[in-house]
């Protein structure tokens, strides 16, 4: 029977999802991704060159995934408020990379390479946001894109904060309902976008 080489790649690739997502890159344990994978743990070298690569490689399957599933809709401040809300939704559906996300700038922030993997992705996503909004050059709408990333991903990553700040956790609609609303003021505070400068 021939093996099936793309099946055990899924396999291993959602074992080390959950896996990273819970430990981070220096807690994960190998064995633990082979035995929840069903997989031999050597399966990991040749697919993926070791624990880097596949950790690169879970990253940038969520990240492709998330920056896919949720195209910026319409035009102007509110599609921007709207993107805001599907990306939270995505993430809602997928809550594995907010962490991973987190776990790599805590452990490998120095690492280029995985930077560089992604940043195609990034690009297209900047494009997207650049087109729907009129008059915002490519720069300022790199710079939103990553204000949107940050308050979407703060729900996850850092779920303390608004117990810490406000004395209360704020439940996932109420989150949503203020990223939203953040993501307009932004959008509507960039002079590019003005209807004065289109």
């Amino acid at each position: 029977m021939a093996w099936d080489t793309e099946r055990t790649r899924t396999l291993l690739l959602d074992a080390a999802t959950v896996e990273f997502s819970a430990h981070g890159f220096a807690g994960a344990r190998i064995d633990r991704i082979a035995t929840a994978a069903g997989v031999n743990k050597e399966r990991i070298y040749p697919y993926f060159g070791g624990k880097l690569g596949l950790f690169d490689a879970v990253l940038d399957r969520a990240l492709d995934d998330f920056l896919g599933a949720a195209p910026p809709p319409g035009t102007g401040a509110e599609a921007l408020a709207a993107y805001a809300g599907a990306l939270f939704d995505a993430y809602a559906a997928s809550p594995a990379l907010p962490r991973l996300l987190a776990w790599e700038g805590l452990e490998l922030a120095g690492d280029a390479e995985a930077t560089l993997e992604r940043q195609s992705g990034c690009a297209a996503k900047v494009a997207q946001i650049a087109d729907s909004f009129p008059g915002l050059n490519r720069e300022r709408a790199a710079e939103l894109l990553v204000a949107i990333v940050a308050l979407v991903t703060s729900h996850w990553s850092l779920p303390q904060l608004p117990a810490m700040i406000q004395g209360r956790s704020a439940t996932p609609g109420e989150r949503r309902a203020a990223i939203t609303t953040q993501v307009r003021a932004l959008a509507e505070a960039e002079p590019e976008a003005s209807p004065d400068t289109v």
